[in-house]
C-alpha cells in the first residue's frame, strides 16, 4: 500500500480483512507436509527442506492463480475500476507476499519452534483420533463414489443450472442501500405556480415531517433552488437528517417507505422521498430509474413522453414517475397589431419602452439614505400585473399627444411551452424518473422501464439510461467481462505451469461448483447481485481453484511415481484433504464477520461475505469428490504400471482401490 500509494480506506481495509482469512492458507499447506515428514521420522531439517520441495509447485500455483483474478479488476475503466483497483491491489500483493513468506520464513520457524526430538504433545492424542477417523471415512466414501465416478457430470450440470435458474431469480442492483441516516424530498408544484404559493406549499410538507419523524436530527428546505434552471420558482427540496441507526426503532428505509405513503395528500403538487444511493458518481443523480429517450422530431417525442409516463404510472414496480421535459408552462404570447397602432399614431418603440417600464421590474437609478445606497425600479404593483386584463390600465401616448390603452393595440394569446429544451449527446431529449417500491431494485425499475418503451415507441426513437441507472449498468458489464477475462487468464496461466491443457480443465471445474454455492446463499438470505456479490465471485474463481490445484498436482506426482490413475487421485485426495478444510475454512471464517454485517454501515459487504463463505463451504463439499472424478475420466498422464490402460469408464475392485485400513 505504501509503495503504491494507497491511503487506508474502507476499500483497503475490507482487502485486510478478506487477507487475514487468505495469507495463512500457503503457511497452512507446507506446514502440514512438513509436518507428516515429520511424523514419518525424517529429522526436522530434511522434513523441512522436503516437504516445502514437494509442495513449492502447488504453492506456487495457487499464489498466483489468485494474483491472476485481480487482474482484470485493476484495469477496468470507469468509476468501478478505480472503486476496486486499491482493493485487487492489496489482496493480490498480500497473497503474493504469503507465498514468499510460505516458501522461506514458514520452514525455517518449522524447524526452530519445534521440538528438538519429535514428539505427539497431549492434546494430539486426544484429538488425532477424531481426524484419523475422518480421514478414513472420506477415503471409504471416496471410494465408494469412484465406483459410481459418472454421477459427477449431472452433479457438474446441476450446478449450472442453479446458478441460471436461481441467478436469474435474483434482484440486482449497483450496491445495497445503505442506513446513512439522512435522505430527501425533491417537490414540485405545476408550472406557473408563483413563488409565495409554492413556498407555503413547502411549509405544509415541512410541518408534516416535524411532526411525524421523531427521529429527526434536523431539517433543511429550501423553495425554488435553482437546480432546474429556468422557471424553478415551482420546485423545492427537503433533506432531514435522522438520528443514528441505533438510537431509533425505525430503519431510514422504513421511515422514507411510510412518508412515501402519506405525501399524496398534499396534493397541490408532487413530492417524493429518496434515500442517496450507497456508491453514485453523480453527487445529483436524482431518483434511481433515470430513462432517457430521444427522437429528431420533437413532435413525436411530444406525443410520445406522456404515455410512456401513463404507462410508467400504472407500473407496481416504478413510483413516483416525472420528467424532466414538460409542455405544461402556460405562457402568454403578445404580437403589436402594427397597422392600428399606425393609424393611431403610436410607434412600436413607444409601446415596448411601455411594457417594459410597467412589467420589467428594470432598474432606473439610486439613491442614497442614511449612508446606503438603494436601486430604484420601475414596475407596476403586483395587483396590478397578475391578470392580462391588467393591460387596459396601461396607456401609451400617441404622436398627437393622446392617451391610448395598450389592450387596444396589443393581440393576446395563451399558449404552453416546455420551460427547458434538454439535450443528450447533443440530441434533443426526455429524461423519465422514478423511485422504486418497496422491495424493488435498481435492476427491476431498468427492466421494467425498458419493457415500457419497448411496448410504446417505435423504432426511430433511441434510448439510454442516465445518473444512477447508467452507473448500474456500467458497473454490471465491467465486472461480467472482468469475470471471464478472469476465467481465461487463469486457464492459461494454470495450462503454463501444469504444461497441459487438460489438468486446468479438471482444476476449474470447481468454479461452477463454487458459483452455485454462491447464488445458492445468496438467494436464501435474501441477498442481491450487485457490485460487491460480483467481485465476490471473481475472487471465489482463484479461492476455490486452490483446493483443485492441491489435488491434481499430488495426485499427478503419484502418478509419475507408478501409481495408477485412480488409485493415485484417491491418494492425493486423502493426502490433502486435511490442508484443504483447513484452507477452507480460514477464508470462510476470514470472510464471516462481513456475511454477519459486524459494524455500522455493513450492509453493503454482507454480499461479498455471504459469496464468499457460501461458496467456498459449497465447493469444498463437492470439490472433495467431483475433482477426483473429473480428473480419472480426463487425466492423461502416464505412468509404470500397465493397470493405467484400463477404459475410463470401467469400475475397479475394491482389491485395486487403495486402503490404509487393509
Amino acid at each position: 500500500m505504501y509503495l503504491s500509494g494507497f491511503t487506508i480506506n474502507v476499500l483497503t481495509l475490507l482487502a485486510i480483512v478478506l487477507a487475514t482469512g487468505l495469507v495463512v492458507d500457503d503457511g497452512i499447506v507446507v506446514t502440514e507436509n512438513i509436518y507428516k515428514k515429520m511424523e514419518a521420522g525424517v529429522p526436522k531439517w530434511q522434513a523441512a527442506r522436503d516437504g516445502s520441495k514437494e509442495i513449492y509447485f502447488a504453492v506456487i500455483a495457487t499464489s498466483i492463480t489468485l494474483a491472476v483474478v485481480f487482474l482484470p479488476i485493476i484495469f477496468l475503466e470507469g468509476f468501478v475500476g478505480r472503486l476496486f483497483r486499491e482493493f485487487g491491489i492489496v489482496v493480490a500483493g498480500a497473497v503474493l507476499i504469503s507465498a514468499f513468506v510460505s516458501l522461506t520464513l514458514t520452514p525455517v520457524l518449522n524447524v526452530f519452534l519445534s521440538r528438538k526430538k519429535f514428539k505427539h504433545s497431549g492434546f494430539y492424542n486426544a484429538t488425532e483420533p477424531f481426524f484419523r477417523g475422518m480421514e478414513n471415512g472420506y477415503r471409504r466414501l471416496l471410494t465408494s463414489f469412484m465406483k459410481v465416478r459418472w454421477i459427477a457430470w449431472p452433479t457438474i450440470v446441476a450446478c449450472f443450472l442453479i446458478i441460471f435458474l436461481i441467478g436469474r431469480t435474483l434482484q440486482s442492483e449497483l450496491a445495497p442501500m445503505e442506513d446513512k441516516s439522512s435522505f430527501r424530498l425533491q417537490v414540485s408544484a405545476p408550472e406557473g405556480t408563483s413563488y409565495d404559493a409554492m413556498d407555503k406549499y413547502m411549509d405544509r410538507i415541512v410541518n408534516f415531517l416535524i411532526d411525524s419523524v421523531p427521529e429527526r436530527k434536523y431539517l433543511v428546505s429550501m423553495t425554488a433552488p435553482g437546480f432546474s434552471g429556468s422557471g424553478s420558482a415551482n420546485s423545492g427540496f427537503v433533506r432531514m437528517a435522522l438520528t443514528e441507526p441505533h438510537e431509533r426503532k425505525r430503519s431510514q428505509q422504513e421511515i422514507v417507505s411510510w412518508i412515501n405513503k402519506r405525501l399524496p395528500k398534499f396534493n397541490d403538487g408532487r413530492s417524493f422521498a429518496i434515500q442517496e444511493q450507497t456508491i453514485q458518481v453523480n453527487r445529483r443523480s436524482g431518483q434511481p430509474v433515470q430513462f432517457v429517450i430521444q427522437n429528431t422530431d420533437n413532435d413525436k417525442l411530444r406525443k410520445a413522453l406522456p404515455r410512456m409516463l401513463d404507462a410508467a404510472n400504472k407500473s407496481k414496480v416504478l413510483q413516483g414517475v416525472d420528467a424532466d421535459l414538460k409542455f405544461n408552462k402556460p405562457e402568454i404570447r403578445i404580437t403589436i397589431d402594427r397597422l392600428k397602432a399606425s393609424e393611431l399614431g403610436v410607434s412600436v418603440r413607444d409601446i415596448s419602452q411601455t411594457l417594459q417600464l410597467a412589467l420589467s421590474n428594470q432598474r432606473l437609478g439610486y439613491f442614497t439614505k442614511e449612508g446606503k445606497q438603494y436601486s430604484v425600479l420601475g414596475q407596476v404593483e403586483r395587483i396590478d400585473r397578475d391578470d392580462p386584463n391588467d393591460l387596459k390600465n396601461i396607456y401609451v401616448t400617441n404622436q398627437r399627444g393622446e392617451s391610448i390603452s395598450l389592450i387596444n393595440l396589443l393581440n393576446i394569446s395563451e399558449d404552453v411551452t416546455p420551460p427547458t429544451l434538454y439535450h443528450f449527446n447533443r440530441y434533443r431529449s426526455a429524461t423519465i424518473s422514478s423511485g422504486l417500491a418497496d422491495g424493488e431494485t435498481i435492476g427491476d425499475g431498468i427492466k421494467e422501464i425498458r419493457a415500457i418503451a419497448d411496448t410504446v415507441l417505435d423504432a426511430s426513437f433511441t434510448t439510454s439510461l442516465s445518473g444512477a441507472s447508467r452507473d448500474y449498468s456500467e458497473s454490471s458489464g465491467n465486472t461480467y467481462f472482468a469475470f471471464i477475462l478472469a476465467l481465461v487468464l487463469i486457464y492459461l496461466v494454470l495450462s503454463a505451469q501444469f504444461g497441459s491443457f487438460i489438468d486446468p480443465f479438471t482444476i476449474m471445474v470447481t468454479v461452477p461448483l463454487a458459483l452455485a454455492g454462491a447464488v445458492l446463499t445468496l438467494w436464501l438470505f435474501g441477498q442481491t447481485l450487485n457490485i460487491f456479490s460480483q467481485i465476490g465471485m471473481i475472487m471465489l474463481i482463484g479461492l476455490v481453484t486452490k483446493n483443485g490445484i492441491l489435488i491434481v498436482e499430488f495426485a499427478n506426482q503419484k502418478q509419475l511415481a507408478g501409481e495408477t490413475k485412480i488409485r493415485a487421485v484417491i491418494d492425493a485426495s486423502v493426502a490433502r484433504y486435511r490442508p484443504i478444510l483447513m484452507t477452507s475454512l480460514a477464508m470462510s471464517l476470514g470472510a464471516l464477520p462481513l456475511a454477519l454485517s459486524l459494524g455500522d454501515a455493513a450492509t453493503s459487504r454482507i454480499p461479498l461475505g455471504v459469496v464468499i463463505v457460501g461458496g467456498v463451504m459449497f465447493s469444498l463439499l463437492l470439490t472433495l469428490f467431483i475433482v477426483p472424478a473429473v480428473y480419472s475420466f480426463l487425466s492423461t498422464k502416464k505412468t509404470i504400471s500397465q493397470l493405467d490402460t484400463m477404459p475410463a469408464a470401467a469400475v475397479p475392485d475394491d482389491n485395486f482401490l487403495h486402503n490404509d485400513e487393509v
